[in-house]
């Protein structure tokens, strides 16, 4: 294969497994509610399936660096999308939420390997003058997922079975496989550096632990105690870990990148806008079909406006912040986005949904925007040698981030049914989520503030996740 050739076809093949990733979570957010009657579930607790994904995600991704360098990048990268469609397997026979929670995490196992090796292989592959050309095609795919996700999914729950949404991912994960083992280059495994397995350990178990006892607070599944013992065990562990890793060399997570100003602004701020971000893909659903008693595919109808906004965003992005600087769209659109974060929580049951769709589009266009800023940000003064430690510290955080705002937001909503005495969601429970959400993603507009005017002049131009 030539070099043209391999920076075309090999972002090409590894974002199969992006796009796979990004198609099975929109389409099971709008799946939620019909699986949840189902099971015979509060929908509330669907909440889980989504939760355990990105505690598995965030808990493995440390791991995956190593994993690649240890077995190679593209033997792993085909494992992993192996996993994921087993995974997607046990989703698609599970019979209730436990056993759909059990399946959605050996998900994750496969999607934390995914998405780091699929980066890796092509930053390994493609002649370094390709790069921005390589990872440009790479996002393609990806972006295409979250516009088909919605109405794909609730064109499967409506028409045939909410099963259907995990069975789509075996022809896209065969199709992944097969290409990759014919067109990606086989290239050896590399020396791997010493695998920080003690901070591995610790960080795994106290993310998991203090996760889980969050997502779980409000279920009534354990005994409040047990949870507080959860929680405060992750904590000690957490802290154990942070006093650990200024002792070492190369930490599981290196919190000695927080010192970059720009690297603490992305991973802080990014935090606040993705908790809030992170909870609407859960929230807009339930709203739509539990709240107005809509379909699913009436729902995935209206919500895949915000992926339609996103994907129009992308190409325009990089002119917008290089015309206007990244601090003044960080400030500027931090509260735009924010404030279209919250705005569905003024939609009414005799909407047209055209006009919602348009709403959602303008969210995503901004999110998308955001997003991107962010991105840049966070990488724009990290050293070359340390890109590996801070790609990884990036995606747990994201993962992390998404996590806390759909547990944030169903917690609100519980509290917020309870107070009004229902039994069943309906839309008076909704606009206050809605707000709150908004809010806390509001909160990072303080942290870009604080960013000196001149914040990523010198961006080097590493390719963004």
């Amino acid at each position: 294969m030539n070099e043209i050739d391999r920076t075309r076809r090999v972002p090409l093949i590894v974002s199969s497994a992006l796009f796979m990733q990004n198609l099975d979570a929109t389409i099971l957010t709008t799946a939620l509610p019909t699986i949840a009657r189902e099971f015979g579930s509060d929908p509330l607790h669907l909440k889980l399936a989504l939760t355990s994904y990105l505690v598995a995600l965030a808990v493995f991704i440390p791991a995956s660096g190593w994993v690649a360098d240890r077995f190679g990048a593209r033997a792993v990268f085909q494992a992993a999308i192996g996993v994921f469609a087993l995974g997607s397997v046990g989703c698609a026979l599970s019979f209730d939420l436990p056993s759909l929670v059990a399946a959605r995490v050996a998900q994750g196992l496969g999607g934390a390997m995914m998405m780091p090796v699929a980066r890796l292989l092509v930053l390994r592959s493609v002649p370094r003058e390709q790069i921005v050309a390589a990872f440009a095609m790479l996002s393609m795919p990806a972006l295409i997922a979250p516009v088909l996700g919605p109405p794909v999914g609730g064109m499967l729950t409506t028409f045939l079975s909410w099963h259907w949404i995990f069975w789509i991912n075996l022809p896209i994960a065969a199709l992944g496989i097969a290409l990759a083992r014919r067109f990606v280059p086989d290239l050896p495994p590399e020396a791997p550096v010493s695998f920080d397995i003690a901070g591995f350990l610790m960080v795994g178990p106290g993310l998991a632990l203090l996760l889980t006892s969050l997502t779980l607070s409000d279920l009534g599944v354990l005994p409040v105690g047990v949870l507080a013992g959860m929680a405060g065990v992750g904590i000690i562990t957490l802290g154990a870990y942070v006093a650990y890793a200024r002792r070492i060399a190369a930490p599981a997570i290196d919190f000695g990148l927080l010192r970059i100003q720009t690297f603490r602004a992305g991973i802080v701020g990014g935090s606040f806008f993705r908790i809030g971000v992170g909870a609407s893909p859960f929230l807009l659903p339930l709203f739509l079909q539990e709240g107005f008693g809509r379909s699913a595919f009436e729902a995935g109808l209206v919500t895949f406006g915000a992926g339609v906004g996103a994907l129009a965003m992308k190409p325009l992005a990089p002119r917008i912040v290089e015309a206007l600087s990244m601090r003044r769209v960080l400030v500027a659109n931090a509260l735009v986005s924010s404030l279209l974060v919250a705005l569905p929580g003024v939609f009414g049951p005799h909407w047209a949904g055209w006009a919602m769709f348009g709403l959602l589009a303008a969210g995503g266009f901004a999110r998308s925007l955001q997003f991107t800023t962010l991105n840049a940000l966070l990488y724009c003064d990290v050293p070359r040698a340390a890109l590996s430690r801070a790609t990884t510290f990036g995606s747990v955080m994201q993962e992390l981030a998404g996590t806390v705002g759909v547990a944030i937001a169903a917690l609100a909503l519980g509290a917020l049914r309870g107070t009004q005495g229902d039994a069943a969601l309906d839309t008076a429970d909704f606009p206050l989520a809605f707000a709150l959400i908004g809010a806390i993603s509001s909160l990072s507009l303080v942290v870009f503030l604080r960013l000196p005017p001149q914040a990523g002049a010198g961006l080097n131009r590493q390719p963004p996740r």
